[in-house]
């Protein structure tokens, strides 16, 4: 039977769950506050220049190839992709740089130069990884997080020992140039925590890193919003922009609608991809699942200083993704989730996706997006954002060896008060709840409340967690769960 269903926001999330709905036969409207869909991957676009304004690696590519078959089509139907080479460089020092190149047989290769004996060992350990990635993300991962259960089979029975070992354990086991650590630890930044806390069954971020490879979306990531959109509105989902939802209705126990721009939405279901902190607020208290206390006592992820910036030339001897680790790793590290504080030499990343595309600048001009990795809640003002962007323009000036900032055409910043302001993101984090053990699979917030009838909840804060290919799985999960209850 059909039911009418809203759903708060249009993030990854909303947007795999709103097609799944509505391919079931569903009535499926989506409101979004802000004036373009995407939620945190939406595009800035400015004198000819074009920004992906949060995520902006495009990796496991079978989970984007897998969401879009389960409509019978094809990624190729709605965007290209091209796999990049090099993947990226990491710098170290002055002209100091490690360039990861598009197959395993050449970053062995580099390996091996830093330290004899580390390509057979690096072959071993994405060989586990790889192992680890079959069961993540062709089994694991596509599991609602309802039950403890649901964690034991075969596959991990036989894992078990990687869920109580870290990512930094495994590697330091076999690694000891500190680079080539560096190097292994850092997919793991994507999953919102350091490499000392995260289990060591979370390799499987460095097989889908040196196993499958970094890829492009021709005209950035948001191509690939684009495309979920007009996949549902093919099926017929309807879209709503500025519309903020000031509050879920709700009879009792039960979600009968929202209020959005002052307007009685009446609903069946209301899903949120929303901030779950923020949904949980829209509902009178007593309804709440979880206390203040519950959240403030969460490994949130960090947040992000990001910059956008316009250059009038090329910028030399940098890639398409390039990090900067010339500064102390764990020291940055410890000022984001240890004792937060903003940092005296914060590591940072650098993107130029016009290397790669002529279409996210002007002829003869390049795009650069900036992020340094910062602790959630920190003070923010424009002084700061100043000051850290002096910073990191001067050693990338000073580390690749040219000058840039006199070739500045525009910079515009987003940090800790716009993920509040733009996302009503929780302490202003930009990636959601770390994945730490204990913030794992059924111990992370619930994909259906258990307090309220007919509200349920996606996105980065629930099952499987931070990511992009985690949060189209999860919007399959959720919309499992409404179908199977309906």
């Amino acid at each position: 039977m059909s039911k009418k269903i809203v759903i708060l926001g249009s993030g990854f999330s909303s947007l795999a769950a709103a097609c799944y709905l509505a391919k079931e036969g569903n009535s499926v409207a989506v409101f979004e506050k802000n004036s373009s869909l995407g939620g945190r991957a939406r595009q800035l676009k400015r004198d000819g220049f074009t920004f992906d304004m949060g995520p902006s690696w495009y990796w496991m590519p079978d989970v984007f190839d897998r969401f879009f078959e389960d409509f019978d089509k094809k990624t190729s139907d709605y965007y290209s992709l091209e796999k990049l080479g090099p993947a990226y460089s990491v710098y170290f020092g002055v002209n100091d740089y490690i360039t990861i190149e598009d197959t395993l047989e050449k970053i062995k290769q580099t390996f091996e130069q830093l330290e004899p004996g580390s390509a057979a060992k690096l072959q071993e350990f994405i060989d586990e990884a790889g192992k680890n990635y079959d069961v993540a993300i062709k089994e694991l991962v596509y599991r609602p997080g309802v039950s403890p259960l649901e964690l034991v089979t075969p596959a991990t029975i036989k894992k078990i020992g990687s869920f109580f070992s870290t990512i930094s354990k495994e590697v330091r086991k076999s690694f000891k140039n500190e680079r080539l650590v560096e190097i292994l630890e850092f997919p793991v930044l994507f999953l919102g925590a350091k490499a000392t806390k995260t289990p060591a069954f979370y390799s499987f971020m460095n097989y889908a890193d040196f196993g499958i490879g970094t890829f492009h979306p021709k005209n950035g990531m948001f191509s690939v919003v684009s495309a979920m959109v007009d996949l549902a509105k093919e099926l017929g989902v309807q879209f709503n922009i500025n519309s903020e939802v000031s509050r879920i209705r709700t009879e009792g126990n039960k979600a009968v609608g929202i209020v959005a721009n002052g307007k009685n939405i009446e609903a069946d279901i209301v899903l949120s991809g929303a901030d779950y902190h923020h949904t949980e607020t829209l509902i009178p208290k007593n309804l709440r699942q979880y206390s203040d206390q519950y959240w403030e006592n969460k490994v949130f992820a960090p947040s992000s200083l990001l910059f956008y910036v316009g250059f009038d030339k090329k910028i030399k001897n940098v890639n398409h993704h390039t990090l900067f680790f010339d500064v102390d790793f764990e020291k940055h590290a410890r000022d984001i989730y240890d004792v937060p504080e903003w940092p005296d030499e914060p590591l940072f990343y650098a993107n130029f996706p016009s290397i790669t595309d002529s279409s996210m600048a002007p002829e003869g001009q390049e795009a650069g997006f900036f992020l340094i990795p910062l602790a959630p809640g920190l003070h923010d003002t424009p002084e700061l954002r100043t000051k850290y962007f002096d910073k990191i323009i001067d050693r990338l000036e000073h580390l690749t060896n040219q000058q840039v900032k006199k070739n500045i055409i525009f910079k515009e910043s987003f940090c800790v008060n716009d993920f509040i302001e733009e996302y009503h993101s929780y302490k202003g984090n930009a990636y959601g709840m770390a994945n730490t053990l204990l913030q794992t699979a059924f111990l992370r917030p619930k994909l259906k409340s258990k307090k309220v009838e007919n509200l349920y909840f996606t996105g980065q804060l629930t099952v499987p967690g931070p990511g992009v290919p985690p949060s189209l799985i999860s919007g399959k999960l959720v919309a499992g769960l409404i179908t199977k209850k309906e």
